[in-house]
């Protein structure tokens, strides 16, 4: 094990192959990680002629021996979403900082946590991974942030048992607007069986794409305000963004004046696709929404939406936003 060194590379993929779990590790040497997602980053590294020339694949397990040799930071805040509703513009205003590493939706993540591995060595991999994500590739990164994908709401009990201590918040708006965002270009949950069995999953009958979405949504949202309840999360309406960065969100990110106005740099760009700049389509979503869809919505989506909003208002209107501050190491 002493001479394992993966100084620079990142796991981008882990799969089984003949019953056994092995992980793709791809060269970043000290290059930060600007990209809106995970895969934008690893689809750039992948160009480079050392990763054409070299592959690293390794047992599962050499995730626990890397933490072992060189333990990465621990996760300071987790990103949970609905999808389409500002996490990315999150995510990018955090990645603007230099002593932040923002890791948006690995799919190394999404496939452990979702794994039928036993949880004892489920866990452990967990760990190891992000600890290899965690790792100080420049040498001034103090604090790591992770954004899930949408439909990883569903195993949030089983990422806390791994980092019971992290703070986390859920990103959330009002239903009709990402439903009409699906309908235009839907995400990999919202195709059926695209992303395999789910938390969303409802065993309901296709009854067309207004009503998947609708029904898709309602589970997410209604998981997002279970466990907002359960386990203490930040509730966050897409309404607040970005302002909120200014207040309660650089709170909860331990965010000092500096860095408050840094991460606005990235504000005028698309979060999604930074060489367009970001207008606001709340309305001219509302407007497209047919009347199916709205009747849709209303019978999924409406109630964990509004329970959201309750808890969003009751947590932070009493000053109890404070507590999410306070609580950070």
């Amino acid at each position: 094990m002493q001479r394992l060194n993966l100084d620079g590379w990142l796991p981008i993929r882990v799969w089984q192959q003949g019953g056994e779990w092995r992980v793709d590790w791809c060269w970043f040497g000290d290059q930060p990680l600007r990209q809106p997602f995970f895969r934008d980053a690893v689809e750039e590294a992948l160009r480079l002629p050392f990763n054409q020339a070299f592959r690293r694949q390794t047992p599962l397990s050499v995730l626990s021996d890397w933490q072992t040799i060189s333990p990465g930071l621990v996760p300071s805040a987790f990103i949970f979403h609905a999808s389409r509703c500002g996490s990315t513009l999150i995510s990018q205003m955090l990645a603007q900082l230099d002593n932040h590493i923002v890791i948006s939706e690995p799919p190394p993540l999404d496939a452990l946590l979702r794994s039928e591995l036993p949880p004892a060595e489920r866990n452990a991999a967990i760990r190891g991974l992000l600890s290899a994500y965690g790792q100080p590739r420049r040498g001034v990164e103090q604090r790591l942030v992770i954004k899930l994908d949408a439909w990883n709401i569903g195993e949030l009990k089983r990422l806390r048992e791994c980092f019971a201590e992290t703070p986390w918040l859920f990103v959330y708006r009002d239903p009709l607007e990402i439903a009409v965002s699906h309908l235009r270009r839907p995400g990999l949950h919202m195709v059926p069986g695209l992303i395999g069995t789910s938390a969303l999953d409802d065993g309901a009958a296709f009854e067309g794409r207004e009503d998947f979405i609708a029904r898709r949504l309602g589970k997410l949202l209604q998981l997002g305000v279970e466990h907002c309840h359960e386990f203490a999360g930040l509730a966050v309406n897409y309404r607040e963004l970005p302002g909120a960065m200014e207040g309660h969100l650089a709170r909860f990110f331990a965010l000092n004046a500096e860095q408050r106005t840094q991460v606005f740099s990235a504000v005028s760009q698309h979060a999604k696709q930074p060489a367009e700049t970001f207008v606001a389509d709340s309305e001219g979503k509302q407007q497209e929404a047919s009347a199916r869809l709205r009747e849709r919505v209303e019978c999924w989506a409406h109630g964990p939406y509004e329970a959201l909003e309750q808890w969003r208002t009751a947590s932070c209107g009493g000053g109890a936003c404070s507590r999410w501050a306070a609580e950070r190491p």
